[in-house]
Formats: structure tokens, C-alpha cells, sequence
């Protein structure tokens, strides 16, 4: 249903979370068999449309060949895979048998593979030809290549397993900016806390949906499942390589794309087309974005060339999304926007008290308050109890909240600068920067510094056709200074060909703190 206004979303709200739950039954087999359930593209330009008929079927068999090679209820079921129809069948089939999903990147490296099969002691790896040579065989009892052979082994039917809606399913590792990856392990009913499909996306059956991220995190799996369960058309691209933003935007056309989740990185990659709106049109209804916080300046950009208001939205892998941005009320650019209806979301100062209105504190959770909450970490009892056994789950972010209830991130708890007596926290100052026409990316750290102890550094990426100098570097300390304050802008800037990000394109700002630590000790 539509919306007048974010009250009227939150005072309507309730969780109704069934006993017996199963993801696969609620997002696949309820679907009629003739009805279109994805339009995939490989990057060879081959476009294949897929019923939910064939997708039921091809779930079936590979959930009755987990069972021949012994899988069962609770056992891990790890898949390093291309995002094609197949593998969508694999993840639900999967799901049918009862056992954990544990999606894997084919980007990671071959360590990051090893921790994670080691780590989750999946019982079968599920590949293609291509990733077959990378896999330690020794950490998995068998791999299994799916290919149309292997999936004609399987019976066309299968009795689905009767899960429990609390019982698990899904297997994420957190990439982490110290230490190895945890697994966060969510429930079959983690899906059922996916409403940004209905509060922002407002997905309509029978529309065509397309999600930027990969199916091996949140970001990605959340937008393949969620916008299905409402009846939506998938529309996948099977890219090759990396992110291509020209291939990107062609392919939206070219099917007429009208409901779209995208990440701040992918954006910022668009921003570098011109006129792409004239050269990629679209039929954009809805774009929505997460997975770091967007900048107003992308904000401004997707408008002027799609006509359409980017909805960000905020959240963890551990549980989102907490915050959003919503069609049925004012979007403020930069903001976070609100909790999401249901969520009982705060901020909160160290000793677990709200802040006052304009200060700073931590993104807060209350505990076991809706579906998304995790079970725990993977065989971690002691972490799980300290992260998620309290009354609040403490994201680590910072945030303010200005007099109508809007969240306003401010870094991450780790990443403000004390600088003068001043807390600065980094994203404000790296918005700011991108405003600036030379500069393509930012990030914002401290530095030391003999006189002032700490000071704020950009590490600033130059848009094309721009050069580094130092006369460019004073002229966008001046900018930030003129619109931001005289004690936030960069005293530093230094000119990068590229910034450290995770694989999910998050910035990882610790590399840099570490990096301008290391300097000056050597100094």
C-alpha cells in the first residue's frame, strides 16, 4: 500500500513472524509457474528470460542432489558462483533442504576463501569450471560443479524440509577492518525484516527490478530475495570483470529497468558519464542505495540527469536496514533519514543514554526487538553474547539527530578527528570536497601533527582532466573552509591514484590512519 506520510507508516506497522517459516517457500514456490520471475544478461550480450516454473524445478533438483551427497538440516552449504539463474536455484534450494547458505565472492582471495570454508566447515562447495582450481580440497568434504549435468541428477520434486522460522539459514562474513572475518549467522525470518521493499522501493508486482550489489553479502542477496517475494521481475547482469558504469546504465535501458538499488560507489563511478541521462534514458520509478552513506552531491547528480531522488538507506550486515530515507516524506540531502518503521533505533552516548538533540552518539538497536536480529556468530559464543546478549546491538556508528527526527551520520565511532579541541567527524568534510569539480572520490582522516597534535588530511582522487598540483590542493582546502568551517577543512591534502575500500567499496579509513601513523613515526 501507498503511504501519506511516515507516521502513518510507523503506527501501522506490526512484525507478524509465522512459527514454521521457510525463505524459499515464501520467495519461490508460491509463485504461479508461468509467471516471469528473472531476465538474465551475460556480458556476451545473451539474454535468457526465466519462469518461475524453471526456477522451481531446477530448486528442486539441486535440493535433491544436496540430499544424495548427504546435506541436511543445519549442515553449510558454501558457493563461490557468477550471478546466474542457476545459482539462484542453488541458494533456494539450499533453503529447501534446511541447510546454511554461505554465498562467497568469486573477488575474494584465495586466503579469504580458506578462512571462510575452514571457519564455517562447510559440508560441499558448490563452483563452476572456471573458480574449480582455486578451491583447498582439503577443507570440504566435496565440491560439486553446477552445470546442467549435475542439476539433471536431481529429482524434478522435493518435499521442502519444515523449518522454524528461528531456525538458521544464512551465513554472512563480515569483511571487517581488523582481524578475520566473522560469520553472522540470521534466521530463515531475517527476510521477513527486509521492508525497504515495501517502505522504499515500493516494489509492484510484475515491475522490473535490478540490484547493483553481488550475491555473496546483505547488500546484494537482500535485493535478489526481497523485491521476489512481492512479485517483481529480477533483471540480473552477469558482468565480467568490474563495474563497468557505461555497460551498467546501457543494460537499465535496455530493459527498461524501472526499480533499482544501487551503491554510493557505483554512483560516483555514473558521475564520470556525461550526459547520461541523454545517452542511457530510463524509466526510473524508484532507486534506492546503501552499503555506505551517500553523498548530497550524487544525490543532486542522479537528479538532474534521471529526475528521480536517490532513497539511501542505512544498515549492517548484522541487521538493515535501521535507517531510510522514504517517498512519503521530505528527503533531506545528506540525511540518513528515519528509523525504519518497527525498528526501535536510538542514539546513544557510552552509557547507553539517548544524546540531546544535535549531538553526537552511536546508532543503537534494541536487542531481539525485530526478525532481522542475528542468531549470533558463527561458533562464537562468547563475542555473540558481548555484541548481541545486551539491551542495544551498537553498530559503531555515529550519528545526530536534528529537530524532526532526522539522523545525520557523522563516521564511524572509530574515525572522528579531534582536532583544536573540535570533533570532526569525516564524512561531512569529504561531501564537501566532492563538490568540488576536480574531485572524483575522498576520504577524510587525521593526522598528526607537531604543532596542533592532530589535524584533518584528505586523500583526494582527481576526476579526469584534472592534475595534481599544489595551487589544486590550497584551492580545495579553500573551498571546504568557505562552505564548511574554518576548523573542519583539510590542512592536508594528498592526491591518490586510488583509495583503499573493502570489497563492498567501503573506504577503509583505518589503512589511512595507519598509513599517516607509520609516517610519522618515521618522520
Amino acid at each position: 500500500m501507498a503511504y501519506s506520510s511516515y507516521e502513518q507508516a510507523c503506527a501501522e506497522h506490526g512484525w507478524r513472524v509465522p512459527a514454521r517459516y521457510n525463505i524459499a517457500a515464501d520467495v519461490c514456490d508460491k509463485h504461479p509457474p508461468d509467471k516471469l520471475a528473472m531476465i538474465h544478461e551475460d556480458f556476451r550480450g545473451d539474454v535468457r528470460e526465466v519462469l518461475w516454473g524453471e526456477l522451481q524445478e531446477l530448486s528442486n533438483r539441486f535440493a535433491s542432489v544436496l540430499t544424495t551427497a548427504g546435506v541436511g538440516r543445519g549442515d553449510r552449504v558454501a558457493m563461490l558462483l557468477p550471478a546466474t539463474p542457476e545459482t539462484a536455484a542453488a541458494f533456494l534450494g539450499t533453503w529447501k533442504c534446511g541447510a546454511i547458505l554461505l554465498s562467497m565472492s568469486v573477488l575474494y582471495g584465495d586466503e579469504g576463501i580458506r578462512h571462510r570454508l575452514a571457519d564455517s566447515r562447510a559440508k560441499v562447495l558448490v563452483t563452476d569450471a572456471e573458480n574449480a582450481d582455486r578451491i583447498d580440497r582439503s577443507l570440504v568434504e566435496q565440491v560439486l560443479i553446477l552445470d546442467r549435468d549435475l542439476l539433471a541428477t536431481g529429482a524434478q520434486q522435493f518435499a521442502a524440509v519444515d523449518t522454524a522460522a528461528d531456525d538458521p539459514a544464512q551465513l554472512y562474513y563480515t569483511s571487517g577492518t581488523t582481524g578475520l572475518a566473522k560469520g553472522i549467522v540470521h534466521a530463515h525470518r531475517y527476510l521477513l525484516a527486509h521492508e525497504e521493499f515495501v517502505y522504499c522501493h515500493e516494489v509492484e508486482d510484475g515491475e522490473r527490478f535490478h540490484g547493483m550489489g553481488e550475491w555473496a553479502w546483505a547488500a546484494g542477496i537482500a535485493p535478489l530475495l526481497g523485491p521476489w517475494r512481492y512479485g517483481a521481475v529480477q533483471c540480473v547482469y552477469q558482468r565480467e570483470g568490474g563495474f563497468d558504469p557505461a555497460k551498467q546504465l546501457a543494460f537499465l535501458s535496455r530493459h527498461e529497468v524501472t526499480n533499482v538499488f544501487t551503491t554510493p560507489t557505483a554512483m560516483r563511478s555514473m558521475m564520470a558519464i556525461e550526459d547520461a541521462g541523454s545517452r542511457y534514458p530510463q524509466r526510473f520509478r524508484r532507486v534506492c542505495s546503501a552499503g555506505e552513506p551517500l553523498n548530497p552531491e550524487a544525490i543532486r547528480w542522479f537528479r538532474e540527469q534521471y529526475g528521480v531522488t536517490v532513497l539511501d538507506y542505512y544498515g549492517l550486515s548484522e541487521s538493515y536496514p535501521l535507517v531510510a530515507n522514504y517517498p512519503f516524506m521530505e528527503v533531506r540531502e545528506g540525511s540518513m533519514g528515519k528509523p525504519a518503521p518497527g525498528w526501535d533505533v536510538q542514539i546513544l552516548d557510552e552509557d547507553e543514554r539517548p544524546v540531546a538533540q544535535g549531538e553526537r552518539g552511536e546508532i543503537c538497536l534494541r536487542a531481539r526487538s525485530n526478525p532481522h536480529y542475528p542468531l549470533g556468530y558463527w561458533e562464537q559464543p562468547e563475542a555473540s553474547e558481548e555484541t548481541f546478549g545486551g539491551a542495544w546491538f551498537h553498530t559503531k556508528d555515529a550519528a545526530s539527530q536534528d529537530e524532526d527526527g532526522y539522523y545525520w551520520y557523522e563516521g564511524r565511532a572509530d574515525d572522528v578527528i579531534i582536532a583544536a579541541g573540535y570533533r570532526i567527524g569525516p564524512f561531512e568534510v569529504e561531501s564537501v570536497c566532492l563538490e568540488h569539480a576536480a574531485v572524483a572520490e575522498a576520504a577524510v582522516v587525521a593526522s598528526p601533527d607537531e604543532r596542533r597534535g592532530m589535524v584533518v588530511k584528505a586523500f583526494v582522487v582527481l576526476a579526469a582532466g584534472s592534475e595534481p598540483s599544489d595551487e589544486l590542493a590550497g584551492e580545495i582546502k579553500a573551498f571546504v573552509r568557505d562552505r564548511l568551517s574554518a576548523y573542519a577543512y583539510p590542512r592536508k591534502v594528498e592526491f591518490v591514484d586510488s583509495l583503499p575500500k573493502t570489497l563492498t567499496g567501503k573506504i577503509r579509513r583505518i589503512e589511512l590512519r595507519q598509513l599517516e601513523a607509520e609516517r610519522a613515526r618515521s618522520a
